[in-house]
């Protein structure tokens, strides 16, 4: 089986683009079009609609991209499963985090594992959690080392690593410094930035925010969270970011009814098997 030919319509389908597709997958725009010719041309039926410079997936290849994605990943589990059989590590790792945990949890344990394991060629991704957990389930990364999700997928494996506590941070010379007590009617008045709607962060920052105090001043949303610190240490707003990111420039603002914890930690498919290399890693987590 040339599985190429999955991979290059796994590529067009996410994509939306040949070119795309040509780019992440490193070959031609043309061998991508030969590739997916050559798919449609076995199994009898175009699997996607051309309208101009759309491509989307018709009727067919909406049917097709469960079973190639399942294609895929059996026989990627195949390759695990027998290199595991001679106990090197070695190989490809495929790990995805989001961009604050890279760049305040992971650094040492990355450098580590790098000076160890000299022979694994470490693919690593950085994304919102949420889309890292989705592309977990579907098999596109072994793990992922990211905010945990509040409500749990039945197809992924959540072992917790670093409570993270956020708190309410401002610039020094906030107004809000200047009140004995701030209440959650008072963060109503300022402007805040918050991560975007969706992400798990800010699930956890609305489910006690929003509850008790029905409307906020949102004036920016970003799903970065070293842009948010840069943000509120200038001035323009206050916001919810973990303690461990307070420092001379920021301010902690203490609220008796505000108690707002993440869960950081390790997530990976409940079915897949643990390479070698996977193994590695996760030894040197401080789980």
């Amino acid at each position: 089986m040339d599985t190429r030919n999955y991979q290059a319509f796994l590529a067009v389908a996410e994509l939306g683009s040949f070119s795309k597709a040509a780019e992440t997958l490193f070959i031609t725009q043309p061998a991508v079009s030969k590739r997916i010719a050559t798919l449609e041309s076995l199994l009898g039926s175009p699997v996607f609609d051309r309208a101009g410079h759309s491509i989307l997936l018709n009727e067919a290849g909406r049917a097709l991209l469960p079973i190639a994605q399942r294609i895929i990943r059996d026989i990627e589990e195949s390759r695990r499963v027998l290199a595991n059989l001679n106990g090197k590590i070695s190989g490809q790792l495929s790990l995805v985090t989001s961009h604050h945990i890279g760049l305040r949890r992971l650094p040492e344990t990355l450098r580590r594992f790098g000076q160890q394991y000299a022979d694994v060629k470490l693919d690593l991704a950085f994304m919102d959690s949420e889309e890292a957990c989705h592309r977990i389930e579907q098999g596109e990364f072994e793990m992922g080392v990211v905010t945990l999700p509040l409500r749990a997928s039945g197809q992924l494996k959540l072992t917790p690593i670093w409570q993270d506590p956020l708190c309410i941070a401002v610039a020094p010379n906030h107004p809000l410094l200047e009140l004995d007590t701030v209440t959650l009617a008072d963060l109503a008045t300022h402007r805040a930035i918050l991560p975007a709607r969706g992400t798990y962060t800010r699930s956890i920052i609305e489910g006690q925010l929003v509850q008790q105090q029905r409307a906020l001043d949102v004036v920016l949303e970003t799903n970065y969270m070293e842009t948010i610190r840069m943000m509120v240490a200038v001035g323009l707003g206050w916001s919810a970011l973990p303690k461990t990111m307070l420092s001379n420039d920021l301010r902690e603002i203490p609220i008796n009814e505000l108690k707002m914890v993440r869960t950081l930690g390790l997530v990976q498919h409940a079915q897949r098997s643990v390479s070698n290399a996977s193994a590695a890693f996760i030894k040197l987590l401080p789980i």
